[in-house]
């Protein structure tokens, strides 16, 4: 693995990127090898709960599932919030239970992704994907022991660039979600703004890789 896409809609099949591509239980594709599966807060459909829940804790058991989400909370959505939380934190039970990182879409409510993951005493892997916040939230998010994923914003706001120099080696992930640009493209800028060369950047993400997918 030369490069790893923490987070895509789009498996490209390249030989030398192990790409975590984004799964619904509704729509789910067994030709991809490696994926992601879950319950979006936008996707949330009341009536296919109870059989989305059960398709992700059958995919859950299978090694080429090495994560659950995306999933999380929103609240720019007209989803009702109380809905968008007991369906996050099934979700988060079942991580819990099959030992799988959990992919997290979070908007305006990550005191709340906080709190759940106080109250729940979740022991997996949290990983918020595609952040675009400030430091003051990255470091309160790291304190809390999650990691981020950096991608599309990190490429479009040069702002982000501070941000991301700030947060820790061993607590980000990059990723490419729904962007045409592809992941050497946001390994390049990120080893730019950390002043690493490829192949230093690779060794961290490698490491950060082994240290939340591979079980102990």
């Amino acid at each position: 693995m030369e490069f790893f896409n923490f987070h895509t809609h789009q498996f490209t099949n390249q030989s030398n990127v192990l790409e975590l591509v984004n799964q619904y239980p509704h729509e789910f594709d067994a030709s991809i090898p490696f994926y992601s599966i879950g319950i979006h807060p936008w996707y949330i459909s009341e009536e296919r709960l109870e059989t989305d829940l059960k398709i992700i804790e059958e995919k859950l058991q299978t090694e080429n599932c090495l994560a659950i989400g995306e999933c999380g909370l929103d609240k720019r959505i007209e989803q009702p919030f109380e809905i968008q939380i007991s369906v996050f934190e099934k979700q988060l039970v079942l991580a819990e239970k099959y030992k799988k990182p959990v992919v997290i879409h979070c908007v305006a409510a990550f005191q709340e992704v906080i709190e759940i993951k106080k109250k729940l005493k979740i022991s997996v892997p949290m990983i918020i994907h595609g952040f675009s916040k400030n430091s003051q939230l990255a470091n309160q998010l790291i304190a809390a022991a999650f990691y981020i994923s950096f991608g599309k914003y990190l490429l479009r706001n040069p702002e982000l660039k501070t941000v991301f120099q700030n947060v820790p080696n061993e607590k980000f992930l990059l990723e490419t979600d729904t962007i045409e640009e592809n992941i050497q493209q946001v390994y390049d800028l990120a080893a730019e703004y950390k002043g690493l060369n490829l192949k230093e950047l690779q060794s961290i993400i490698s490491s950060n890789y082994k240290r939340i997918f591979e079980k102990k």
